[in-house]
């Protein structure tokens, strides 16, 4: 899958495309069954499939710290949208410039004149341009002018599917990570690098991974049972912390993982962070001692956890 990042670097060829729009926060079920019938679409009429998605999301811009958890970053988005067999994804950069367009404008530059759109497919609810003038029957009206069908992603999923970025952000917040699991088609994931930390789990006896979360709100924290892949080509078990580590006066969202029986020098590598189960919620303890002494019972519950429902 190509991988576009903004308007300015779409070339001409190929030109034509099946084009949905969105967020797609999360590649749930429901985004991955549309997707599909993009791509049938795509292949039935000999042209590309392509997504158009926005960096940062556009509530990201317009309520900052207020925007809804993101479920998922852009590498991970690019990571689940490439098992779909899309042809190209299509980052715009939103910003304040971009949101001032005027909709006719979008619809004609980019839509028509750099895409070439044959097929849209996006949510009847969907709104855009200039003070959020341009909607549904706008495209609908486009289309019937320059010759693309215009179709809404909830008519084009043929099943009922109960499943929404939203309803996912919401079973994370209650501790359902099953129901988030069961929506995404698989467990919910972080990914990111290992960086440097200040490395004070390693003077307790639990060295850990430092992971910059990169986003708004993390829509997860916590203590987890966890398991990781990336490392050494195996898929290796652990614990997770999920928070600002008031302990010892953190001032940013991290994700720290200690990965169970394993040894070896994890920086700079990719890792993909599975939550399997909560533990407990992140707070501060009375000194580094008390802290200590939760994290050695944590990881003994993380170890029976394992024992019993991972295999």
């Amino acid at each position: 899958m190509e991988l576009i990042r903004g308007i300015h670097n779409l070339r001409t060829q190929p030109y034509g495309c099946v084009l949905t729009i969105g967020n797609f926060d999360g590649v749930h079920l429901g985004h991955q069954h549309v997707l599909r019938l993009v791509t049938e679409k795509a292949k039935s009429l000999k042209i590309s499939s392509v997504v158009m998605t926005f960096e940062p999301q556009p509530l990201e811009v317009f309520a900052k710290e207020n925007a809804p958890a993101r479920l998922t970053r852009l590498r991970d988005k690019y990571v689940q949208l490439s098992k779909l067999a899309i042809d190209r994804l299509l980052c715009v950069n939103f910003n304040e410039q971009f949101a001032q367009i005027e909709p006719e404008s979008f619809i004609h530059d980019l839509l028509v004149k750099r895409l070439g759109v044959k097929f849209l497919v996006v949510g009847d609810d969907f709104c855009f341009g200039k003070a959020r003038r341009g909607d549904f029957d706008m495209l609908k009206q486009a289309g019937k002018k320059f010759g693309f069908d215009v179709v809404s992603s909830h008519s084009f999923c043929l099943d009922e599917l109960r499943v929404s970025s939203t309803a996912i952000r919401d079973a994370l917040a209650q501790n359902n990570l099953q129901a988030a699991r069961e929506m995404l088609g698989r467990n919910y994931s972080i990914s990111g690098r290992v960086s440097h930390g200040r490395k004070l789990g390693r003077t307790i006896g639990f060295p850990t991974a430092n992971i910059p979360l990169k986003r708004c709100v993390s829509p997860v924290s916590g203590v987890y049972v966890v398991q990781v892949k990336g490392v050494s080509g195996k898929v290796v078990s652990g614990i997770a912390n999920i928070g600002q580590r008031p302990t010892v006066n953190g001032v940013r969202q991290q994700l720290e993982v200690h990965l169970f029986d394993y040894q070896g020098d994890l920086y700079g590598k990719q890792l993909e962070v599975a939550l399997l189960h909560k533990i407990r919620d992140e707070f501060k303890f009375a000194s580094f001692e008390a802290l200590k002494q939760q994290i050695e019972s944590d990881a003994e519950a993380a170890r029976v956890w394992l024992l019993q429902y991972a295999g």
